[in-house]
Parts: C-alpha cells; structure tokens; sequence
C-alpha cells in the first residue's frame, strides 16, 4: 500500500469512528507517515500515527483498520501557535498539511502558521531547547525506588532523545522507533559518522557485533509471545505488546538487524522488552526477567548505580550535543 493510500485510511477512521469519541475537537497525523512522500510504500513493519484532540481517555493504541495499523492517541488540547512551534513533536505533526478533521477550523489555522515559520531559526532552537529539556527531565527523572521498566525507561528514552535534537535542528523526522537509523543517515551525510559513534556509545551499544543482537532479539521475541495475548487495558501501553503489533517491534528490529543496522535496531528492543515486563507486572504474571537483565548488563545499565553512571555521561555529552545541532541548523 501506497504512503497515500494509508492517509486516506486513517482518514476514513477518524470520521467514521474518531468523531464519535468523547470531546472530539479534530484529528491529524503525526509520525513517519506524515513525513513520508505519498508514493513511497508503507513498510509492512510501520504504522500510521493519528492524534485526535478528545478526551485523553479515548486513546486506542494500535489497532488494525482495513488493512493499515493505526495508532491513534489522544491529547486534550493545544496550546497557542506559538506553543505548538515550540514543541518539537507538535511542530513536526503540523509543518506538513496534515489535518484530518477540524470541526472548528482551529487545526487549519494551526497548520497554516507552524508551515510558514517551521523553518526561521528561533523556532528550530526553541525546539532543540525543547528536545535537551526533555533528555534532562528523563535522566534526573530517573527513580531507584520505582519497578526496574520504568527506570530503565527513564535512562534509555533520556539517552535515545539525544538523537532528536540533532535532527531537529537539521528540520528531520524525530522518528520514535527509527530514530538512530535516522540519525546515522544525517550525521553520515554530514561527515560526522564520528558523533554517531558517540550516540550509540552512550547508549552502550557501540561495540555490539549482529550475533549478540539476535541472541537478544531471540529473548525479545519469546517475552513479546508470552505477553502480547494477554489484555490489560490499565497498562497505558497495552497494544503496542499485541499480536496486531508484532510487526512493528519485532519484525522491524529483525530487519533492522539483518540490514547491518543491529547496534541501531538495540534502543527499540530495550523499550520493548521493558514494556513487555511492565504489562507482566500490570497483569499479575512474571517469568522472562532475566533475558532483560542480560541486555542491561551487555549496556552497562545493568543496576541502578550503572544507569546512573551512564545518565550522567548523557549529560555531560549535552555541551558538544548542542553544538553539533548547532551546526545542523
């Protein structure tokens, strides 16, 4: 299926279905196939982001919808343009047309003046400055106290957002799956294979050779397998571990690791395999613990102590991450 026709699908979603949810005020898309080019093919392991202004309770997740995997989250309003240009994913969602319902008008008007100033460069270091404040709010947010998923989460994703503000500086997709495939293909571009080197350093996995990646993604798969039937709608990432989903976590980390991309393919596989033993926990069942705790240690982020280590190493690089992007821009 076509970039295009997959819009059309989720277009055809949000009126059939979205507007109906509680508080609906509109819809638009977001994610890679917003950024995409309308004839370029929709990757069998990819699926299409759609935001719906509603009730934050209204939030699906993913679901399949006439042949295309939707992802539909909810936000309960924006802000002002300004706010919006400010955001450095907000921005990303509404520098191309990319409404889908607009009851009220308000969506277009949006769209219309984040795509004329996307680009001025006030508006791209608001957006870095918002991409390092949230690497630092993920790293110092990090709680020794809280269930090892979610410190694990505050280290990866406070070390993975390095990689979005280099490419929002150079006006990039900061892709959520993808992102240090993308990244490596912007530095490379820039003669700076070197600084990408630096990012996947910081996230351990430099070194990784492709055997040790698929011993890993292995452990992945039999964790997914052993979670993704179960239902617990509590757990706020319910249907990313689902069998509608198994493409886009584990088929897409075996493409990337198969591509010679394996070391790119590691920071997804953590964030997986982290969410897998949350919803676990969520739903009262344990077992598959130690396959993450062999990935952790690989990374050198195996105890509390490591992930601090390794946190403040994220933060000690921001000084020549901001000057890099800098120089992106």
């Amino acid at each position: 299926m076509r970039i295009e026709q997959a819009r059309q699908v989720a277009r055809k979603w949000v009126r059939a279905e979205g507007a109906a949810l509680p508080g609906f005020e509109g819809a638009f898309l977001t994610g890679s196939a917003l950024w995409a080019k309308p004839d370029e093919e929709l990757a069998p392991s990819s699926d299409v982001d759609v935001m719906v202004v509603a009730d934050p309770s209204a939030a699906l997740g993913k679901f399949a919808y006439e042949g295309v995997l939707l992802e539909v989250s909810a936000i309960a309003g924006l802000g002002s343009t300004h706010e919006v240009l400010s955001d450095y994913h907000l921005a990303g969602s509404f520098h191309l047309p990319s409404v889908l319902a607009d009851p009220t008008g308000r969506l277009t008007e949006i769209q219309r003046v984040v795509a004329r100033d996307f680009a001025e460069r006030p508006w791209i270091l608001a957006r870095c400055t918002n991409a390092m404040d949230r690497v630092r709010g993920w790293i110092n947010g990090m709680n020794e106290s809280a269930p090892l998923p979610e410190q694990v989460a505050s280290w990866l994703f406070g070390t993975g957002v390095t990689t979005h503000v280099l490419l929002v500086a150079a006006l990039r997709n900061p892709t959520v799956r993808r992102r240090y495939v993308a990244v490596r293909e912007l530095l490379v571009e820039h003669g700076r294979a070197d600084f990408h080197e630096g990012l996947l350093d910081l996230l351990g996995c430099a070194a990784f050779e492709p055997a040790r990646v698929r011993t890993h993604l292995a452990a992945l798969e039999k964790v997914y397998d052993a979670t993704s039937g179960l239902h617990v709608p509590s757990y706020r990432f319910d249907s990313d571990i689902s069998p509608a989903a198994r493409a886009v976590a584990i088929d897409g980390s075996r493409e990337l690791i198969e591509s010679g991309l394996h070391r790119e393919a590691v920071f997804w596989m953590v964030a997986t395999y982290a969410r897998c033993l949350a919803k676990r926990d969520a739903a009262g069942v344990t077992g598959y613990a130690e396959g993450f705790q062999e990935l952790l240690a690989d990374l050198g982020a195996g105890t509390f102590t490591d992930r601090r280590r390794r946190g403040d190493r994220v933060l000690a690089a921001l000084p020549g991450l901001w000057q890099t992007a800098m120089a992106l821009c």
